[in-house]
């Protein structure tokens, strides 16, 4: 008999994702001979039904105690193989996954004579750590169903009403005087030329008429605690802390749709507001009627695509597209330029609509960031990359195309929610393929420009999807937590609050447990198991379970062959 519990390895072929480079049968037979393994066993999709009724029939048949899957990557597949483990009888955290894709067969396509020697090692770090893998218990709490929806533009208020027809209350926040955000300052949209305020207005309509729905206006959000399921959120109305009204609410789960902000370009071409205008005060002037000018002038990627804003704005191009067209069907005779460092119009509706521009007699003028256009009083210079010469274009009107970028309190919305933005401020998803609209805290979602700039049919798309995924936590009465979280030995801590600072998700919080005496507590609903506070921790108070320090430790003696 074996010494320690019966361990049981699955090993993947993953079509020829591993076994095109991994020689599979030799990791099996490796997989054999460690200590504490009773069964093992190759697959050709380990995820697939099959695999997975293999893993439950030997943990029932094997008796097997602990799981090892040596597959891809734990980030799509581990609540599968954790599920399986379950529903034989096994704690789903004696479970442990072994990434032989990912870190090994596709890092290491041209070796796969070392490749397999790696493979090897990374499943004997993984039996080794699942001899010492223990039981854990998952917690449960309530949910409340109801969803708060912070933005109340195009993409807050889709959220919204999607969220109140699938039977839910919603509170709807924004911090404006009225609900439809920078769409209520556009005249038209692209490539359909539909009314922009026709849209709005139909939307504010629906949303104002549901009864599901609370809107709160002129308002923001001042403090929000509580976890996945109870959130507690203060809004504080007509924006004056001191005098404005307070709200407070509990909901259990929040969507993030703030939208962005049109870029100002100050001191760049002679911008003046008058002469030189952005492409969002050319739509003002086409919506009031104040648009007077025959010769026009159009300058792309204006203050981005530079160190400062390195990233491409994606709805300048179509936007200029969109605005020249509408000069030319208001005065056919118009001379419309568009100097452009590269055009984007993605996809073949875009490309119609570019050569639709084109068709109307738009000209288009390449120049680069070398030499960037001149504007003196008269004329705009440019130096046109593709005939190689020196243009001096005679305008009445320049426009700038300018970037969206983040809303200033972004950064303040997001400390408060314990979620990241990136460098440029805006919030950042859990994963851009995995999980697009999610924020690594549970029960929080992005939608819209507050994610990045995208065409309104494509934030709409999200606002529809960050609604369905917080429908998954409010449909259910109650939700558990991953048992993989931080736990406190209350004897050893002595209170530093190093914990507290470290930790992204609030999860642990100071306790006074006798006068001047505090210790750690962790809430393990918000805990998301990162080990942050374990690293930190200078008395070793602090353990993430499922990584402690001697399963750790375990593992890398086991990488060195020790």
């Amino acid at each position: 008999m074996s010494e320690g519990p019966r361990i049981g390895v699955f090993i993947c072929h993953c079509g020829s994702n591993i076994a095109g480079h991994v020689d599979v049968e030799a990791v099996e037979a490796y997989a054999r001979t460690l200590p504490g393994v009773v069964f093992v066993q190759r697959n050709l999709y380990t995820c697939s039904d099959a695999g997975l009724s293999e893993i439950k029939r030997a943990i029932a048949e094997e008796g097997l105690e602990r799981v090892v899957v040596a597959a891809c990557t734990p980030r799509t597949h581990e609540p599968l193989f954790q599920e399986a483990c379950r529903e034989a009888g096994l704690n789903p955290y004696l479970f442990e996954f072994v990434n032989i894709r990912d870190q090994c067969s596709w890092v290491h396509m041209q070796e796969p004579e070392a490749a397999t020697e790696k493979a090897k090692d990374l499943v004997r770090m993984g039996v080794v750590k699942a001899r010492l893998l223990e039981p854990l218990e998952e917690q449960e709490v309530e949910v409340e169903p109801a969803a708060l929806v912070v933005g109340g533009g195009m993409i807050g208020m889709t959220a919204a009403l999607n969220l109140a027809e699938r039977g839910f209350a919603v509170r709807l926040v924004e911090r404006g005087p009225r609900l439809g955000g920078l769409l209520l300052r556009l005249d038209k949209l692209y490539p359909t030329h539909e009314d922009a305020r026709a849209l709005v207005a139909k939307r504010v309509a629906e949303v104002e008429a549901h009864d599901r729905i609370e809107v709160f206006t002129s308002s923001v959000v001042s403090e929000i605690k509580g976890f996945v399921g109870n959130y507690e959120v203060k809004i504080t109305s007509n924006r004056q802390p001191a005098t404005g009204n307070q709200h407070s609410l509990r909901v259990g789960a929040i969507i993030v749709a703030t939208g962005a902000r049109v870029f100002k370009p100050e001191g760049l071409y002679g911008y003046d507001g008058q002469r030189v205008i952005t492409q969002f005060e050319l739509e003002e002037r086409f919506r009031t009627g104040g648009f007077d000018a025959e010769r026009v002038v159009m300058i792309q990627c204006v203050g981005a695509r530079i160190p400062e804003r390195p990233y491409c704005s994606r709805i300048c191009c179509t936007t200029a597209i969109k605005n020249a067209l509408q000069i030319r069907e208001r005065q056919p005779h118009a001379q419309v330029y568009i100097l452009y460092r590269d055009t984007e119009t993605q996809g073949t509706r875009y490309e119609a609509y570019y050569t639709r521009a084109r068709e109307a007699g738009i000209q288009f003028i390449r120049y680069s960031l070398r030499h960037p256009p001149e504007v003196t009083d008269e004329r705009v210079v440019v130096y046109d990359e593709l005939l190689g010469a020196r243009l001096g274009i005679p305008y009445d009107l320049v426009v700038l195309s300018t970037p969206l970028v983040a809303c200033e309190d972004a950064r303040e919305l997001a400390q408060m929610l314990k979620v990241p933005v990136d460098e440029h401020g805006f919030f950042l998803e859990a994963h851009v393929k995995l999980r697009p609209l999610d924020f690594a805290t549970d029960g929080i979602y992005v939608a819209g420009t507050a994610r990045w700039p995208a065409h309104l049919e494509e934030t709409i798309t999200q606002a529809y999807g960050a609604a369905a995924r917080a429908a998954t936590i409010l449909s259910k009465d109650r939700i558990t937590s991953s048992g993989v979280v931080a736990r406190v030995d209350e004897a050893l801590c002595r209170g530093c609050s190093r914990c507290v600072e470290v930790c992204e998700f609030g999860a642990p919080s100071l306790i006074e447990t006798a006068p001047g005496m505090k210790v750690a507590r962790v809430n393990p609903v918000m805990c998301k198991g990162c080990g942050a506070c374990a690293a930190a921790c200078p008395t070793g108070a602090m353990t993430a379970m499922h990584f402690t320090d001697e399963q750790v430790t375990a593992m890398v003696r086991a990488a060195l062959g020790h």
